[in-house]
């Protein structure tokens, strides 16, 4: 998976496209990211002993996008991703779109 945790993605596709944030969580056998501010649902929480001092209610929380949906930010545009062998033999991912490392 060419996305990271702490990358800064635009989402090219669905409901929030356009949107951009940053990336919270990685879930590669899903093919799945979970974006800071984007694809907002709400959940009932019900009050229960390991949430001691929590109350039950209503919680907006992200819930995950599919990869193929989210593009790597640069600029505020998205980019895609490559691959560069440096000459220690380090494996670093380069911007399609100018050359620069990621």
């Amino acid at each position: 998976m060419k996305i990271r945790k702490g990358d800064e993605v635009v989402v090219i596709a669905g409901k929030d496209k356009g949107a951009t944030g940053k990336v919270l969580r990685v879930l590669p056998r899903e093919d799945r990211v979970v974006v800071e501010g984007v694809n907002l649902i709400t959940k009932n929480i019900k009050a229960d002993q390991q949430r001691a001092g929590k109350e039950s209610g209503r919680v907006t929380v992200e819930a995950p996008l599919h990869v193929s949906n989210v593009a790597l930010a640069e600029d505020g545009k998205p980019v895609r991703v490559g691959y560069r062998i440096d000459e220690d033999g380090t494996k670093v991912r380069i911007s399609r779109r100018s050359g620069k490392e990621i």
